[in-house]
């Protein structure tokens, strides 16, 4: 039950979030982004499931997570300081996932290589100075999406499903993102990025168990 109250209030807060970032009132946007992710916060921390070193590691990522959407819905850009506090976050992410798999499997890697030098060549003549630091950013949320991929297949778990079907959705939320804001803008952008990337945390937050009732 306790389950079902924190995914409908999930679900309400990044619905009000997205009608705001396109309706208004733009200070449903500074209420309701961090809220979204307080509550996804909140699954986690009351997950059951997990050893204690892997909940530390993603609630540690949720928390960097949490501090970048501050920066990057500041109305000074602050994109460099959200970049950094993703790049924090996804690293977390890596020591959680690595921490339970053993030798690695390759083929995993393959599509998201693909996908990551497909977005990267599209976003690189419009870098600039963001060049190097968007390169490593990707290499880790890349990472991130391996290793969460590597866990479920060695331990086939219901939590490491959650947990790499949202690291491959937080992949496509900062594809979308960074095309948006490099390279094309589209009306739509903003409800795709927000809507994987809530769908992405929410999944990773889940991977850390059961909640009580």
């Amino acid at each position: 039950m306790l389950t079902l109250i924190l995914t409908l209030l999930v679900i309400l807060s990044a619905a009000i979030h997205i009608r705001a970032e396109y309706r208004g009132p733009r200070p449903h946007v500074y209420i309701f982004k961090p809220l979204t992710m307080a509550f996804i916060l909140l699954i986690a921390v009351l997950g059951q499931g997990a050893s204690p070193s892997y909940k530390y590691l993603i609630l540690s990522g949720l928390f960097f997570s949490l501090a970048g959407d501050v920066f990057l819905m500041l109305p000074s850009d602050r994109f460099v300081l959200g970049l950094v506090a993703f790049l924090i976050a996804h690293l977390f992410y890596i020591s959680a996932f690595a921490s339970e798999i053993g030798s690695l499997v390759w083929w995993p890697l393959i599509p998201l290589v693909i996908f990551g030098v497909g977005i990267y060549s599209i976003l690189a003549p419009s870098l600039g100075k963001l060049r190097l630091p968007v390169l490593v950013y990707s290499a880790a949320i890349l990472t991130m999406a391996w290793l969460a991929w590597e866990r479920w297949i060695q331990i086939d778990q219901t939590g490491a499903l959650l947990a790499s079907i949202g690291a491959v959705l937080f992949v496509l939320s900062d594809g979308i993102l960074a095309i948006n804001r490099f390279r094309w803008k589209f009306n739509t952008a903003r409800a795709l990025n927000l809507a994987t990337y809530f769908a992405a945390q929410l999944l990773i937050a889940a991977s850390v168990g059961t909640l009580a009732l």
